[in-house]
């Protein structure tokens, strides 16, 4: 089947169309929508049958656990069988916004949605038709990224239409979204909060409210053999086409390795991309350059770097170099999906080895 696409924008959101969209979800069906942080492939949370056909479309683990989205903060009684003092401050500071807080799951909650673990990932997105849309469908949606597992997120419809435009029932397109990595993911089911995904919620603004959060050791490591218990954990991530590899040390030296990096590229007969800043853009004369953003300007990295990835596929590239983006505050986010991207592929341009590299 091909998926209807319905545009519409925030400001101007078609009624009609998320009231019917809302309904698809209640009837077991699949719906993409838009988030502040990217496209979100949507279905009934409380049906197991739609959380398996949302494994069955992106073709992810079914260990690898969906997030619940709500529109109301009283719908997180329903599902959230115990909610931290210092998990509603955070919901009265980030929520609505791209933060994603793990508590002990409901009976009302099927294991076939949290992938078979006894807690729940709830998000309370910002964007307003994500919102009406989850009011709509019953006010529970669980919902991944909506591209192909393993794939780059999707930050526009046109990325979701490209993975499964022909194995859901509807896309609806608002435009680009705005923030461009998935939120953040802090697990309140222990004694102490811990940081499983970093996103644009910082430690640092986390640990505002909760002093005492610490950040999961693996975030920048590769997840080895461990039972996911956030989306993101274990498996590879967001990777394009082509083989990724991560570049770290100073910025001269890394430019310099990467010019060297790209000519045996092409004398071995292969096309190789190199992801650059807009500092750094016109220090390669040879392949595929694409600048990614401003390093004074954290937000334009992580707004491009799915772009950027999907559209190495487009340009037919096999090899693809990386800058490090070691940014003072989403740097940790963006590292993050840049190292599952490459599946923890990392060469420090000092010679030195990199312990964060998990290689």
């Amino acid at each position: 089947m091909k998926a209807e696409v319905a545009c519409m924008t925030a400001a101007s959101p078609d009624h009609k169309v998320l009231a019917r969209a809302g309904m698809i979800l209640k009837k077991g069906g699949l719906v993409a929508f838009p988030t502040e942080t990217v496209y979100g492939l949507g279905g009934n949370a409380l049906d197991p049958s739609a959380s398996r056909k949302i494994y069955a479309a992106k073709g992810r683990p079914s260990d690898n656990p969906l997030i619940v989205h709500i529109a109301d903060m009283k719908d997180l009684e329903g599902i959230a069988a115990a909610v931290p003092e210092k998990a509603r401050e955070m919901a009265d500071k980030f929520w609505p916004g791209p933060l994603t807080m793990i508590f002990p799951k409901t009976d009302r909650v099927p294991l076939e949605t949290t992938g078979g673990l006894e807690t729940v990932a709830v998000r309370f997105p910002s964007d307003p038709i994500a919102q009406e849309l989850i009011r709509c469908a019953g006010g529970y949606v669980a919902a991944p990224s909506a591209n192909t597992s393993g794939r780059p997120s999707p930050t526009t419809a046109q990325h979701v239409i490209d993975d499964l435009g022909d194995t859901i029932d509807m896309i609806i397109d608002s435009g680009p979204v705005g923030i461009g990595l998935e939120s953040t993911i802090i697990d309140f089911s222990g004694d102490v909060p811990v940081i499983l995904r970093p996103g644009y919620i910082s430690p640092q603004m986390a640990g505002e409210i909760v002093p005492d959060i610490r950040i999961d050791p693996g975030l920048l490591k590769d997840g080895g053999n461990v039972r996911p218990k956030a989306p993101g954990m274990k498996y590879r991530h967001y990777a394009p086409k082509a083989d990724l590899t991560v570049v770290e040390g100073s910025l001269q030296e890394v430019t310099l390795l990467i010019r060297e990096k790209v000519k045996e590229s092409i004398r071995e007969g292969r096309t190789p991309g190199v992801i650059a800043s807009e500092e750094t853009f016109e220090c390669y004369p040879e392949g595929i350059v694409r600048c990614i953003g401003s390093r004074s300007d954290e937000e334009s990295i992580a707004r491009h770097l799915y772009q950027v990835l999907r559209a190495f596929d487009d340009d037919g590239v096999e090899v693809i170099w990386s800058e490090a983006f070691d940014t003072p505050t989403l740097g940790q986010a963006i590292m993050n999906r840049l190292l599952k991207a490459a599946g923890h592929r990392v060469i420090y341009a000092g010679g030195q080895k990199n312990d964060s590299s998990g290689v």
